[in-house]
């Protein structure tokens, strides 16, 4: 799944994407076709921790930034 950091984008895009309701939907579109519809997602609740990765998910997680820094240097 792609990801994109709302810190990246100009504010008003970033502020548009922020107000979306859960569950409304967003059209993005370019010359006047339809590039991409994204729909909101619920937020995850404040204070409630995402579950750890794991031991074989947290292996390929390390194994996968070890590829990407061996490529990048």
């Amino acid at each position: 799944m792609a990801s994109l950091d709302l810190d990246d984008l100009p504010p008003r895009v970033a502020q548009a994407l922020e107000a979306l309701a859960p569950g409304e939907e967003l059209i993005l579109t370019r010359d006047g076709l339809v590039v991409a519809r994204l729909t909101a997602g619920d937020a995850p609740a404040a204070g409630e921790p995402a579950a750890p990765p794991s031991e074989a998910e947290m292996k390929e997680i390390l194994e996968h930034f070890d590829s990407m820094i061996r490529d990048e240097f």
